[in-house]
Order: structure tokens, then C-alpha cells, then sequence
């Protein structure tokens, strides 16, 4: 940021700088979306002390002061100095001359309060997000109007409007060049508060490759204008906890903008700490992607290595074009997907520098169908459920895969969980013992050491995963994921209180969405089938109803949906992939409100006349 600021008094800033202790705990050698969840971790730790939004004033009057007059502050957006008589376009003004009124300066939410998703005080107004003072700027009352919630875009010139967009302004007629400090601004939001302060949610332009939640543009202003000694200063204050109105934290792309390229590419930026090197050769894309090992819940995809000047450091995969995992090899498995569902894969290549491949042609994969025929499913599953009187529980679970399956072979672990009570998380994990295996067409039982009837066909005994009453949810999970489950994992509900249930015959493979019409029920204490299953499968294709959801993926707050024959949908659930239910909703519109979602996948279910069905939903 090439202006005139001079020194800000009694603090200390250099335009080149030594990387800074406050980073010591990061692993700098990090690169893409592994680098922002790390200094993510950062910010939001040594984020101990919660502003107020009135303090706000008093730490403006501190870190934002003119350091030509220290009776002035210094107006983000503004270019002039007063003397041609419009008031709004002032680069500094009386620092005692704040308030709402005309000619006052005010505190600008850089990252706009009404673009948030939910809006930065949702939750509170006396602290973290709304009164975050890396994202508060002084500035005239005016001009803090006319930028409203305006998206920032591209432009030339001093600060305005440009259609229905804002421009911050730069310094070709002569005036500051404020690129930077917004793109800055905008990245800690992003790390500091996740999803919710997304940086597509206030600025306009290209979607970055790496991720989707980027937006180039800010790349290209952080690497076009350099940080300014009013950064470094606001950096400096904000870190001492000591000072009365300081965070605790820092924004570690004005410490070091280059950290910003490391994680998203782009046009490399200034490296402060000259500690990642001239190299800005991008890799080559990776090549030959093939997909192998489908399963109803995962595939594999391995690639051709890509080259580099100096080496590959690792490789983006991206699924359906969002982004999915790192790894180093040429390979990677991609777990918690839809059965009987295709999808595109692709990957990108990436070096030490921060300098990232083109994504690659893509390659489609189809999961598994729940069903098919021949006795092969595609994992294991649970076949019967007992709850009876007093210690009468037990679990079966079947093995139709076409194999004999070692429940603990390296690479393929199974284990249980369960969710006491209605918890919203799994409260105890249960361990097959080593050497447990299931035959092709047998099952294996886990009964409570109270068990008094069906005697002769319990192969474990564990009174943790068997001390369940009719709400816990009970879950299978193959290497963690979760591939089968009993109830809804958080809701709470009695669904099998002094019941059997055993999975009717139809159903050849597992299901991360508890559905009642796959059981049958019977009576308390009822183990005519317990320690034996039956699977009777149909090649037949029926007819169903088909739905359509969009836009998906989403980064918005509403999702649609269209039905086939337009048929009234009774119910929607909305279930994340541990199987926790997060919306249950009776007699729906065709709108479903996601403003609430986090970023990754979820399953969308539908009840559709007599009709369930489920298809995945993707939240950027």
C-alpha cells in the first residue's frame, strides 16, 4: 500500500519484517487449505479478549491515528485532505468527531454486518463477530452509507460505487490504495470466522481453484498493494493483550501476504519474511485419472505423478468440484459418498511455493447400489435389533459381500458406537476382538451377558454397546465412517422400545440413514432369527419418484426442490454424514432454509407419498 503514512506513534513498523514469534506454533511449511486451518487455529485462539463494540471507539483512536496530526484519524476509502470541500471523500478527520451525524466518521464493517451468513451480530453485539476490531475501519459517515452492503469488485481510481458493486479505491489519481487492506481484512474474517465470513459472500468475481470459497480477486489486490506502516501498527497493538482495547490476535496477512498465495495461489505476493523462496513455476496437471474399489459409501481415484521445477509437494482432490482432501501420493480414497450415486472427480497438483496445477480432466465413479443381486453387497450391515425386558438385548449384524470378512483387517476396521439417551455425539465405541471373522452369508452377535433367552447364539458379549433402551442411537462404522445405523443419531426419539427388528430380506447393504420401512417388527424378547439372516434379492427395477435440488452445491440460504410429477412432499429430513438429523420438517414447501450448514456434504431425504428418498446436498 504505497502512500504517505509515516510512523504511527509509539508503535513500531518496518516495511520489511522478520517473521514474527507470534507464529512460532505454525507449521509454515503447510500449503493450501491445510495452511488456513492452521493459522485458522491461531487467530482463534490467541483471540482472548472480547471487544465490545463501543470500545471499538477507543481502539480506533489508538491504531487508526493520522501520523501527521495525532488529533485526526485516518478514513479507509477516503483520498482528499480536506480542502475541496466535500466531506466524504476526507482522508482524515478530528479523531473526537465521531458519531452518526454528517461530517463524523464512523466504524466500518469492512466485511459488510448483512453479508454474513448468519449476519455478524446473529449472536451477539458486545463481542466476536460483530465487534471484531481487525474488521471495524474508521470512516466517513457518508461514504460508509454509499458502500452500504456493497459487494466489493473490481474498478479503477479513487473508492465509489461501480454499478451495484464498491470499489475501494487505488492510487492512480493520486490517492491512497486501499486493495489491500480490504483483501486482508476479508482473508482473517474468513479464517477467523469460517464459513460464516466467506469471502465469496462479499466480493464479486472469479471462484478460486483451490477453494471455492475464495475469491481471485482479493489475490490479485493483496499481491498489487503492499502493507502499510497502519497495518503493521494495528497488527502490533492488537497483539499485546496488554493494551486495554487489544484482541490478542493478529492478521497474519499483513504479517506476511505471501501466507495468502501459499494457501490460495494466484499472483504471488510480497514474503515479508523471505522465507518461501522466487520459485512461481506452476506444476503440471495431474494426468490418466482412473476410479477402482467402488463401494456403496467410497471410491478410489489414483493419477499419473505431475512435475514440478523444484517437486510436488501434494495433490487437491475435488469431488463434484469442491474440494475434498490433500494427500501426498497419487492416490486417495474419497469416503462418506451416496450409493448409486456418480460422480467427478478431479485433482490438482501443488509445490512448496503455493503454486497449484490447473484442476485435471474429470473422471466420473458410481458408488454401489443398496441392493443389486448375486449376494455381493457392498459392506456389512446390521440385520436384527433386540430390545427386550430387563437384560434381553442384542445386536446381529450380517455379511452378504460375496467374502469372509475380518472385522479388524488392517485397512478395512469395523466398529460400533452408540449415542446414549438422545446424545448428539457417540458416547462409547465397541471393538470386535481380534480374529472375530463373518463367513458370506453369516452374521455375528453381540448380546448383553444378561441375555436369559436365545441361548447358544451370542458370539461376544459386551454390556457398553448392549445397554441400550429404545432411543440410542447404535451406529456401524467401517475405518470411522459411518456406513449403518440405528435410530438418528442427536433427535432423541424412541424407536424401538421392547421390539425386535430385523432388516427384511431386500435389503442387501447399509444405510447411513436410519429408514423404519427396512425392518420388520416383532414382540419383546421375539429371537426366533437371532444368529441367522436371510437375504433375498431382486434384480426388478421399480419405478420412483425422482426430485431435483438447487442450486447444488449452495452457498446460499435456501435450497429448492422439484419433484417429478410435482407431488406433495410430506416430510424432508436433512441428516449430516455421522447420521445426525439437523432439519425434520412435516408438510414442507419446496423451500428448505440451509442457512444454518456448515461447509460439506449432507443427505437430503424426502418422503414423497409411500415413497423415502435420499440424495446428497453439498454446502460450499
Amino acid at each position: 500500500m504505497k502512500r504517505t503514512l509515516l510512523f504511527l506513534i509509539g508503535l513500531i513498523s518496518f516495511s520489511a519484517v522478520a517473521q514474527q514469534a507470534y507464529y512460532n506454533d505454525v507449521n509454515l511449511t503447510l500449503t493450501g487449505t491445510q495452511l488456513r486451518d492452521a493459522l485458522a487455529t491461531k487467530v482463534i485462539n490467541t483471540h482472548s479478549n472480547s471487544l465490545s463494540y463501543s470500545e471499538i471507539w477507543d481502539a480506533i483512536m489508538i491504531t487508526d491515528i493520522d501520523p501527521n496530526n495525532t488529533s485526526n484519524v485516518t478514513l479507509l476509502y477516503g483520498w482528499e485532505n480536506g480542502s475541496d470541500g466535500d466531506v466524504t471523500n476526507d482522508l482524515y478527520r478530528g479523531i473526537n468527531e465521531n458519531g452518526g451525524n454528517v461530517g463524523d466518521w464512523n466504524r466500518e464493517h469492512t466485511f459488510a454486518n448483512s453479508l454474513a451468513s448468519p449476519d455478524l451480530d446473529s449472536n451477539t453485539t458486545n463481542g466476536p463477530p460483530y465487534s471484531d476490531a481487525h474488521n471495524l475501519r474508521p470512516t466517513d459517515v457518508q461514504r460508509n452509507g454509499q458502500r452500504g452492503s456493497r459487494l466489493f469488485s473490481a474498478g479503477s481510481g479513487n473508492s465509489g460505487t461501480v454499478g451495484a458493486f464498491w470499489y475501494p479505491g487505488d492510487a492512480t489519481q493520486g490517492g491512497p490504495d486501499w486493495r489491500g487492506d480490504v483483501a486482508r481484512i476479508v482473508m482473517y474474517m474468513y479464517i477467523r470466522y469460517g464459513n460464516q465470513c466467506a469471502p465469496n459472500l462479499v466480493a464479486n468475481g472469479t471462484t478460486n481453484s483451490v477453494d471455492s470459497n475464495m475469491i481471485d480477486l482479493l489475490l490479485e489486490w493483496n499481491a498489487a498493494d503492499p502493507v502499510s506502516p497502519l497495518e503493521d501498527a494495528r497488527n502490533a497493538y492488537h497483539e499485546d493483550i496488554f493494551n486495554a482495547t487489544a484482541q490478542g490476535n493478529r492478521n497474519p496477512f499483513i504479517d506476511n501476504p505471501r501466507l495468502a498465495t501459499q494457501i490460495w495461489g494466484g499472483t504471488p505476493a510480497e514474503d515479508r519474511w523471505g522465507i518461501f523462496g522466487t520459485d512461481t513455476e506452476d506444476p503440471t496437471v495431474p494426468m490418466n485419472l482412473m476410479v477402482s474399489n467402488e463401494t456403496s459409501t467410497s471410491i478410489d481415484v489414483s493419477w499419473t505423478a505431475s512435475t514440478d521445477n523444484v517437486g510436488v509437494t501434494g495433490y487437491d482432490v475435488y469431488v463434484d468440484g469442491v474440494f475434498e482432501q490433500t494427500v501426498a501420493g497419487t492416490s486417495a480414497t474419497v469416503s462418506g459418498l451416496l450409493a448409486s450415486t456418480t460422480y467427478t472427480f478431479t485433482v490438482l497438483a501443488k509445490d512448496a511455493q503455493g503454486n497449484t496445477s490447473a484442476q485435471s480432466t474429470g473422471v466420473d465413479g458410481t458408488t454401489l447400489a443398496n441392493g443389486g443381486g448375486g449376494g455381493t453387497g457392498s459392506s456389512l450391515y446390521f440385520s436384527e435389533y433386540m430390545e427386550g425386558s430387563s437384560f434381553n438385548k442384542a445386536l446381529e449384524i450380517a455379511n452378504y459381500t460375496g467374502s469372509t470378512v475380518d472385522l479388524n483387517e488392517v485397512g478395512n476396521v469395523y466398529t460400533l458406537k452408540i449415542s446414549t439417551n438422545g446424545s448428539a455425539t457417540w458416547n462409547s465405541t465397541y471393538s470386535f476382538p481380534m480374529g472375530a471373522m463373518i463367513t458370506d452369508g453369516d452374521v455375528y452377535v453381540i448380546g448383553n451377558t444378561g441375555l436369559a433367552v436365545c441361548t447358544g447364539a451370542v458370539d461376544d458379549s459386551n454390556d457398553n454397546i448392549t445397554g441400550f433402551n429404545g432411543n440410542d442411537a447404535i451406529g456401524l462404522f467401517k475405518n470411522d465412517v459411518l456406513i449403518d445405523i440405528l435410530g438418528t443419531l442427536g433427535d432423541g426419539a424412541t424407536y424401538a422400545q421392547n421390539t425386535t427388528l430385523v432388516r427384511k430380506p431386500s435389503i442387501s447393504s447399509p444405510n447411513a440413514t436410519f429408514t423404519i420401512g427396512e425392518w420388520d417388527a416383532s414382540a419383546s424378547n421375539t429371537c426366533d432369527n437371532l444368529g441367522m439372516h436371510t437375504q433375498t434379492l431382486s434384480v426388478t427395477t421399480f419405478d420412483t419418484e425422482e426430485f431435483v435440488i438447487y442450486p447444488n452445491p449452495t452457498n446460499g440460504n435456501v435450497v429448492y426442490i422439484n419433484t417429478q410429477n410435482n407431488s406433495e412432499i410430506s416430510r424432508v429430513r436433512l441428516y449430516d454424514m455421522t447420521g445426525k438429523q439437523l432439519i425434520n420438517q412435516i408438510n414442507t414447501s419446496n423451500e428448505i432454509n440451509v442457512q444454518g450448514l456448515q461447509q460439506g456434504m449432507y443427505i437430503l431425504q424426502l418422503e414423497i407419498g409411500n415413497q423415502t428418498i435420499s440424495k446428497k446436498l453439498m454446502k460450499q
